[in-house]
């Protein structure tokens, strides 16, 4: 970072430095979306990213200490809040709990959808092994999101095991929409949660070992086209 920009920076008050990080991390955002198909999910493509929303390395870095895989943090967050804002002209509550769950996951591959070219290119990277951590981590925050919206308010062990299968779904249900199309992907949506009493029964055999399995699996489908 130049020393004029530094200086610019800390004349800012804290409220109009976070506006500009953010701003600016929705710059480096859209143009890695747009970059993706062609330069996969990687360092090139930060780099790229930063040069197109008008950063310099140094900038970016700061930014986004961890390069590309903040960048892909910052894709499923932006796809996690447009399938919340979808949602919000859903009443939950007139709807039975397999139903919100299911509208819950739908909501989430139209918003990652929206971006297929970027999603496929983001999935192959998540799949490599040492982002598999980082996979784990959104995919939570993806399930969760969709719980709490749903009126989940279970805080004991159930409050985990809700939230890892439902990662699982997630995943592969994408993995299925991207490679198989929109008829097959609600098909085996409807086959994971039945009815109530099924998607309880499956849960209650899920053990947290499973969990990182279940996510490595449907990762691999996403990376390698297979349903």
């Amino acid at each position: 970072m130049s020393t004029d920009t530094l200086s610019a920076r800390q004349a800012e008050t804290p409220s109009e430095s976070a506006d500009w990080a953010d701003q600016a991390e929705q710059r480096m955002l859209a143009a890695a979306i747009a970059l993706a198909p062609d330069l996969g999910w990687g360092g090139p493509l930060f780099g790229k990213a930063a040069i197109q929303a008008g950063l310099s390395r140094g900038e970016a870095m700061l930014l986004l200490p961890n390069g590309a895989r903040d960048l892909a943090a910052l894709l499923s967050a932006r796809h996690d809040q447009a399938a919340l804002d979808e949602l919000a002209g859903v009443d939950a509550k007139t709807l039975k709990m397999r139903e919100r769950i299911r509208r819950g996951v739908e909501a989430r591959l139209d918003a990652a959808i929206a971006d297929q070219a970027a999603t496929r290119r983001w999935a192959g990277f998540l799949a490599l092994p040492l982002n598999l951590p980082l996979a784990l981590r959104l995919t939570w925050e993806s399930a969760d999101r969709i719980w709490r919206w749903a009126g989940d308010t279970a805080t004991d062990e159930n409050h985990y095991s809700k939230r890892a299968i439902l990662s699982g779904i997630l995943i592969s249900t994408l993995a299925i929409r991207l490679h198989g199309g929109a008829e097959a992907a609600s098909e085996y949506l409807g086959a994971r949660i039945e009815n109530v009493m099924a998607f309880e029964k499956w849960k209650a055999g899920v053990k947290p070992a499973d969990y990182a399995r279940m996510i490595a699996e449907a990762l691999g489908r996403l990376r390698y086209g297979r349903s």
